[in-house]
């Protein structure tokens, strides 16, 4: 009975604060903390909101983005790993778990420090050898493109490792048979190889994308002056919270828990196969 009241104390402790900022949000008054009934005007004020758009086009732009090249070289970097054995192998191994466990705001400032001492050096660089002709040359600084790099860095390593667990169960033996046939190595991957992997880097994809979008403490270093969703809502409650807030919360609860669920969903494809056979 004890474990049982712990238990429910617990999961009360993280899903209450969760449960209270999707009510209000669809409070009536103008005060996040007194309700006045339901209403849906909040979500309608959101989605007016310039700011509030431009900063979740932003946020979309940057996570597909993100998704899309952490889903390719997370790809390419798992099937190239499967090939090293020993103690490479574990060095590998290594260095992308402690990719995933360093705390966000460490990658953010490691991040930002390197972008900013590259800058240093290839902006004069461009300056020196732009042509005239062409006007000023173009200056590289923090923006969309570091925000990007940044995330695909972070991200890359969850989709290696989603994937390398894929590899680990797939059926060898069409891979021979391909091989046997003579089929060359890329089609092999094409037709045997990709197929098999897809759910998971499909998986891999959608997992990528939300930690992209959720992210707060990395993109407040490398952002430089674009503004994501997860900034604007930083910046919005400086001035108080307000149902707005609460408004843009649970729809980006609905859309994270939604690929979450797809992401489970895909990874769990994967088992079919096996238990079929079985």
């Amino acid at each position: 009975l004890g474990m049982r009241i712990y238990a429910i104390v617990i999961y009360l402790f993280l899903y209450l604060p969760i449960g209270i900022i999707v009510l209000f949000s669809f409070n009536a008054g103008r005060h996040a903390s007194d309700f006045h009934g339901f209403s849906v005007k909040w979500y309608g004020k959101v989605l007016s909101n310039p700011f509030a758009m431009d900063a979740l086009a932003t946020s979309v732009t940057v996570a597909f983005v993100t998704a899309l090249l952490a889903s390719v070289f997370g790809t390419m970097a798992a099937l190239g790993l499967q090939q090293f054995r020993g103690r490479l192998r574990v060095l590998f191994d290594a260095a992308i778990y402690i990719a995933i466990m360093i705390p966000g705001i460490v990658i953010g400032i490691a991040t930002l420090i390197a972008l900013v001492t590259a800058f240093g050096y290839l902006n004069p660089a461009l300056a020196t050898a732009w042509p005239e002709w062409l006007g000023d040359a173009p200056r590289l600084k923090m923006g969309r493109v570091s925000l990007i790099a940044a995330h695909t860095m972070f991200t890359m390593a969850l989709v290696i490792v989603i994937v390398r667990a894929r590899i680990a169960g797939m059926d060898r033996t069409l891979i021979e048979a391909s091989a046997d046939l003579y089929a060359t190595p890329m089609g092999t991957f094409w037709q045997v190889t990709l197929p098999q992997i897809f759910p998971a880097v499909l998986a891999g994809f959608l997992l990528s994308f939300t930690f992209s979008f959720d992210d707060f403490i990395i993109a407040f270093f490398v952002a430089g002056s674009e503004t994501t969703l997860p900034i604007y809502v930083f910046s919005s409650i400086r001035r108080g919270v307000t149902p707005e807030i609460n408004a843009i919360g649970t729809m980006v609860l609905a859309v994270s828990l939604s690929l979450l669920i797809a992401a489970q969903v895909m990874l769990r494809r994967r088992d079919r196969p096996a238990r079929a056979e079985s």
